[in-house]
């Protein structure tokens, strides 16, 4: 296992670290702010712009009439406008852009904005969304087996419904763009955002001009966690349309109010379960129907309800299986990606379905999830076989490792002798696909240029934001071409070097833009091999580099690194190399709902102890103790770094992060004191993570596997800890399947009869 320090970590503790809004700016620039609707759904019979117009330092109020081109930036469908026209269909939707000498003025302006609004229905639940037929697609269904012969010969038959809530994103740095005008009607946008080519593609369509007059730049992000895949488009996007019409930069950063108002979270879902065992406690079939509250447009919500589908047996092999998903239309701001993308809501129902049969049946959970883990060979329900299989593996090292039976004797001694204070354990085992599911996105690029004093810039697609993908990328370069890190410089993700690329996202950033940076500098190494075999008189087989130097079977030669680049620019080799990696093997068949959509899967075990303040509904997590599939980690340091960031994240989602909205569809969870995110008191007290001692996937960069999303699923494994501490002190509680598992809920379950 290697390791290396994040490169940014030096300037991001020195507060040097650029972002958006750190860049500096023209003095012609002016600032952007969004007028958005007090009302979650109705009609506009009229908006008064006249008395923020007269406002001194007001520029122009843009609407959708000022757009040239297309007013739409839906991506999947082209459901959503830029900016509302007749109807608003959430509250929060943009319906005008404020651009003003100062931000100051454009707040002073929004509030001499006067508008009549003829209100309709509103509906704010998936459950009332469905019940009137309100949906942003056609469902669909994944099926494997047969399930209604299957549950005729079951032992045991369990049914029930689970909730999990939404999830603010929360970045640090919140939504925004510096849109800058350049020659011939060309525009320049420094946009925080996961997806460059995304905001590129849609800001051209709005604008009615080809790609290449847009240029996305994007040095870092703070934070994303999906965020950013889609719903940074729009602020990008309003910024252009200003500079098309008045020809000088515009900056829009959004302030942390009109963020959390005006963007979608994770998306909540209501599901319904069956499940049926045979004696053994194999699950014989499983079904499920999710319905996810997709918010007021499409957004990213049909990929997302894909991918639950995707994940709704997480790491079980069941042979029956039906599962359906309904993205269903609300009046909330468009839900989006978030960090697990869909995954986490479908195997929270598998869970929770376990649960439920073990808790009637009289039996500790893990028993039906060590039964039915995933094997060799195994068929998940969309058709692809299962093969290096670690679910297992992990399970079992887990137990062995961190002493299960110690750790469950401990907890059984303290629960008899403690009164009002009860522990609580539970396994949470993982298999997680990687891989964009729409096959077509599984592709990256890579430019890298060696100067002629030898020192190297890499270009990429990949968008750094915090999960130190920059220094995976910089490992690949100097492990290639053999030299030392201090050579190798990453560049900003910019539209006009690395061209139509996939959004930073699905776990696969490392993956397609690693593997592309290793195919350019492998034609890179190969031309300048050449060149020393050629200087030293040796053939190119026993030609290598490594620190700097270039070796001859394994021995020292007098030739250096730049003295082989400075030959190479006198014989005029390329030293410059462009690549193109496209995943190989997978695919999937829409029509049939069958396929191979992911290159590999990640695998792991969390074993999960808190202690329930049984006088007070609060708790705390003592511990996550975690097997992980890292494959053959190429910075483990960097990894398991993202293991305790996604599990803190999971934790949050399941115990303590709440989503609230009136009848009206007004977000009340609007700011830090009506918005809980885990601190340093609510982080477990202990996280240790052993990494599988395994082979590693040739699919995965230098077989070093995907990290970003799969550890926030062993957050769900702290909802059933919780669960199981508080069954120990209240016989009478009935399971309920209701995440966040809040201290409130808690303490209510403590004391229900």
């Amino acid at each position: 296992m290697k390791t290396m320090q994040n490169i940014d970590s030096f300037t991001h503790v020195r507060g040097e670290s650029l972002f958006v809004d750190d860049i500096s700016i023209r003095q012609d620039t002016l600032f952007g702010l969004v007028f958005d609707s007090p009302k979650a759904h109705g009609i506009i019979k009229n908006v008064d712009y006249s008395k923020a117009e007269k406002l001194e330092g007001v520029v122009k109020i843009f609407t959708f009439k000022d757009v040239p081109g297309e007013n739409q930036i839906g991506g999947i469908l082209p459901d959503e406008p830029l900016w509302a026209e007749k109807e608003v269909h959430f509250w929060g939707q943009p319906i005008a852009f404020i651009v003003a000498e100062t931000e100051s003025i454009a707040k002073k302006a929004r509030q001499l904005i006067e508008i009549e609004i003829e209100e309709l229905p509103v509906i704010t639940t998936a459950k009332e969304a469905k019940s009137k037929g309100s949906f942003i697609n056609a469902p669909r269904t994944f099926n494997l087996g047969d399930t209604k012969e299957a549950f005729d010969n079951c032992d045991y038959i369990f049914e029930g419904e689970t909730f999990s809530n939404g999830q603010e994103h929360l970045y640090l740095e919140t939504q925004g763009c510096y849109a800058i005008p350049q020659e011939n009607g060309s525009i320049k946008l420094i946009s925080s955002t996961q997806g460059p080519t995304a905001v590129q593609k849609i800001t051209a369509r709005v604008l009615g001009v080809a790609m290449h007059k847009i240029e996305v730049d994007v040095i870092r992000l703070g934070g994303g966690f999906g965020g950013k895949e889609d719903q940074a488009t729009p602020w990008a996007v309003m910024t252009a349309v200003a500079v098309q019409h008045l020809n000088r930069p515009v900056k829009y950063i959004l302030n942390r109010h009109d963020d959390l108002r005006m963007t979608g979270k994770r998306h909540p879902y209501s599901s319904f379960f069956k499940i049926g065992l045979n004696k053994e406690l194999k699950i014989v079939a499983f079904e499920a129907e999710f319905l996810q509250n997709a918010g007021a447009a499409a957004d990213l919500s049909p990929a997302i309800a894909e991918r639950t589908l995707f994940h709704a047996t997480n790491s079980y092999f069941v042979p029956n299986v039906k599962t359906s998903v309904y993205s269903c239309k609300t009046n909330l701001p468009p839900n989006t990606a978030f960090r697990g993308f869909g995954g986490p809501q479908g195997m929270f129902v598998i869970e929770s379905a376990i649960a439920a049969a073990a808790d009637n049946l009289g039996i500790d959970r893990k028993y039906i999830q060590e039964v039915n883990l995933l094997d060799e060979n195994d068929e998940f329900s969309y058709g692809q076989i299962a093969t290096q299989v670690e679910a297992r593996n992990t399970w079992f090292s887990a137990k062995e490792k961190f002493e299960l039976e110690k750790i469950e004797k401990e907890v059984a001694s303290f629960n008899k002798t403690n009164e009002h204070f009860k522990k609580g354990v539970s396994l949470m085992p993982i298999a997680f696909g990687i891989s964009f599911t729409n096959t077509a996105m599984n592709h990256a690029r890579a430019l890298v240029h060696i100067y002629q004093d030898g020192s190297v810039g890499v270009s990429t697609g990949a968008v750094e934001m915090g999960q130190s993908v920059n220094t995976k990328m910089l490992q690949v370069a100097q492990e290639i071409l053999g030299i030392s890190a201090g050579k190798v410089k990453l560049e900003t993700t910019n539209t006009t070097r690395v061209a139509n690329t996939s959004p930073s996202a699905a776990s696969s950033t490392a993956d397609l833009n690693g593997k592309a940076v290793k195919l350019a500098c492998e034609k890179l190494l190969e031309r300048l091999v050449n060149v020393a075999a050629n200087i030293l008189q040796e053939e190119e087989s026993v030609i290598s580099i490594c620190n700097d130097l270039i070796y001859v079977a394994d021995k020292k030669s007098s030739l250096s690194w730049e003295e082989l680049i400075s030959q190479a620019m006198l014989e005029r080799v390329a030293l410059s190399e462009n690549a193109h990696y496209a995943t190989p093997v997978i695919h999937f068949d829409k029509t049939i709902e069958k396929g191979h959509p992911f290159a590999y899967h990640v695998y792991g075990t969390a074993i999960t102890i808190t202690t329930v303040d049984c006088i007070r509904g609060v708790y705390e997590i003592d511990a996550v103790k975690i097997v992980h599939d890292f494959g053959k980690s190429m910075n483990i340091g960097i990894d398991l770094g993202q293991v305790e960031g996604a599990l803190a994240q999971g934790i949050g989602w399941m115990t303590m992060e709440e989503i609230s909205y009136d009848s009206n569809g007004r977000l009340l969870s609007n700011a830090l004191s009506t918005y809980k995110v885990p601190d340093i008191f609510s982080a477990p007290k202990t996280i240790d993570t052993i990494p599988l001692e395994t082979a590693g996937n040739g699919m995965a960069i230098l077989k070093s596997k995907a990290v970003g999303e799969p550890p926030l699923m062993y957050g769900i494994g702290t909802y059933f800890a919780i669960q199981n501490a508080v069954k120990s002190f209240n016989k009478d509680y009935k399971l309920k399947f209701h995440a966040p598992f809040t201290p409130e809920k808690v303490l209510m379950a403590l004391y229900e009869k």
